[in-house]
């Protein structure tokens, strides 16, 4: 049984084992090149950005007009498309029907056929927040009275990310010509992120801009 055991011993081929050892020191220096091309990583103080709530106004695919949503938080600042950051609110997009909805690639334009407008919420400051939205311009084609314009479906929701999804509130409205103004949500924050007060009471904010 010995003689077996040594033979079996024998038959291991040091070849391997120097190849073993050479796959790890590869893995570590490769896992060392990659912190070194990313410096920021080691970085304790970098924090990546984040959502608390994630406010979605939307219009029907290929709409070629433009819609604008306008927040406003508990400390009065406004979120707008030349005012994308106040408080703690982002505008993450300023979509303009079928304006910047076009990317030439290799010779080709793709066209993405999403109408929406996205303001995020950093962190959960306490107050009131009221989120409208705008026809700002109309571009229906043939277009004899701009101020006329096509009537368009909207949808608004607002999503509460942390800790887990949940839809607070969702609706659609109608704005009916370029220049109405439609509040579409407005809810209160209390100091540990809870939503209360959810309404529509009219509020402007685009007016006074």
């Amino acid at each position: 049984m010995r003689k077996g055991r040594h033979a079996r011993e024998a038959e291991v081929d040091p070849f391997y084992d120097m190849l073993f050892n050479m796959l790890i020191a590869f893995v570590f220096c490769f896992i060392i090149a990659l912190l070194a091309m990313n410096p920021k990583a080691l970085k304790s103080g970098d924090v990546p950005a984040k959502a608390e709530f994630i406010i979605t106004l939307s219009w029907p695919d290929n709409d070629p007009n433009d819609l604008d949503l306008w927040g406003q938080g508990p400390s009065g600042e406004v979120v707008w498309f030349r005012s994308r950051e106040a408080d703690l609110m982002h505008l993450d997009r300023d979509d303009r029907g079928t304006s910047n909805d076009s990317v030439v690639v290799n010779g080709r334009t793709l066209i993405n056929p999403l109408n929406q407008e996205v303001i995020t919420l950093r962190g959960t400051a306490p107050g009131e927040y009221t989120f409208n939205a705008q026809y700002y311009e109309n571009k229906q084609q043939p277009n004899p009275d701009p101020n006329a314009g096509q009537a368009v479906q909207t949808t608004i929701t607002v999503i509460k990310v942390n800790p887990k999804a949940e839809v607070v509130y969702y609706a659609q409205n109608t704005l009916a010509r370029p220049g109405q103004e439609l509040t579409l949500v407005r809810f209160s924050l209390t100091a540990d992120g809870a939503v209360r007060e959810i309404g529509t009471t009219p509020k402007q904010l685009a007016r006074a801009f």
